[in-house]
């Protein structure tokens, strides 16, 4: 995942530097720091949340949360689409996740980061802190999309009561109303319809492939096919490919994961696939697209969106079997 991390000073620049070190000692990417307080940063604060808020990055401040708080107050939208915003004081003591805790993942980072800095976490959400059920974190943590919004807080209240929280999936319909049903449709009474995530994108790119042609690419082409990015469960690719960049900006902007597969699983991927010699000459294995989409989607799994060629990218889409 990118992350982006802003300070404004020598002390939280310091902050930083700990971080970073913290991050890549326990196998996790560092954050992409931005000193303001350096002359030769060359950017203003506004401009930078403006630009890295549509992006996706989490944005760690080290400073006050009023400062956080003011720069990221004109890009807020959406708590089920807003980024994850963490501030950390500059002596590194407190770690407070100020947006999006629980569907961007703000709470679960602040307190990881807390962990590394060996700071306090300093979570407010009442699910949280009262130990309840958050049916937001349980719709993320599984790859599940919220069909009605309204559900959630409806849920939340009833765990905070101290009630049971019902829970039904699509091959075992309820014999009466539930809080949550799991299924693409359903004639059943509920409060919260989650549904599965059908399909895998499975992505070959050249080296170094501009994140936004990427971006655009595919989006571009899972229209042309009326396929919605909220119904994609994963990105898939070769192992030599799952740090490029623009992959890495698409899977932290849409909040897809990225599953990777060495050459020599992929050409075990059983199917009748679009090679070419150059590709196979390149990654080891005739073709990445496909073979990849089919693999992640898992057993039962099939090629719905054969090899789409773009300038530098191919694409194809399978649908998982669930």
């Amino acid at each position: 995942m990118i992350k982006t991390a802003i300070c404004f000073n020598e002390k939280g620049r310091k902050v930083t530097e700990e971080l970073n070190r913290a991050f890549c000692a326990s196998g996790i990417d560092p954050a992409d720091v931005y000193d303001l307080s350096d002359k030769k940063c060359g950017i203003l604060l506004h401009d930078l949340v403006k630009s890295e808020f549509p992006a996706g990055h989490p944005l760690i401040f080290v400073g006050a949360v009023g400062i956080a708080v003011r720069a990221v107050s004109g890009c807020i939208k959406d708590k089920l689409s807003d980024v994850p915003v963490v501030v950390i004081d500059d002596n590194a003591g407190f770690v407070i996740p100020i947006l999006s805790g629980h569907a961007g993942g703000a709470n679960k980072l602040a307190a990881m980061i807390a962990e590394l800095l060996g700071a306090i976490p300093v979570i407010t959400t009442s699910t949280d802190i009262n130990d309840a059920f958050s049916a937001d974190v349980f719709a993320s943590e599984n790859r599940l999309t919220v069909r009605n919004r309204e559900g959630i807080k409806k849920v939340a209240v009833k765990a905070l009561e101290g009630k049971p929280v019902t829970l039904s999936i699509k091959d075992y319909p309820p014999a009466g109303e539930v809080d949550i049903i799991i299924a693409d449709e359903t004639d059943g009474e509920y409060s919260l319809l989650l549904s599965s995530k059908p399909y895998v994108i499975g992505i070959g790119a050249r080296k170094g492939i501009d994140p936004g042609d990427l971006d655009r690419y595919i989006m571009s082409t899972i229209k042309e096919h009326k396929i919605e990015i909220d119904d994609i469960y994963a990105l898939a690719t070769v192992d030599i490919k799952e740090n490029e960049r623009a992959i890495k900006e698409f899977s932290t902007k849409h909040r897809i994961p990225v599953i990777s597969f060495e050459a020599s699983l992929l050409k075990r991927a059983k199917g009748d696939f679009t090679g070419s010699d150059f590709v196979e000459q390149t990654v080891g294995v005739d073709n990445v697209c496909e073979r990849a989409a089919v693999l992640a989607a898992g057993p039962g799994g099939e090629l719905l969106v054969q090899k789409q060629t773009g300038e530098g990218m191919t694409l194809a889409v399978a649908r998982r079997h669930h």
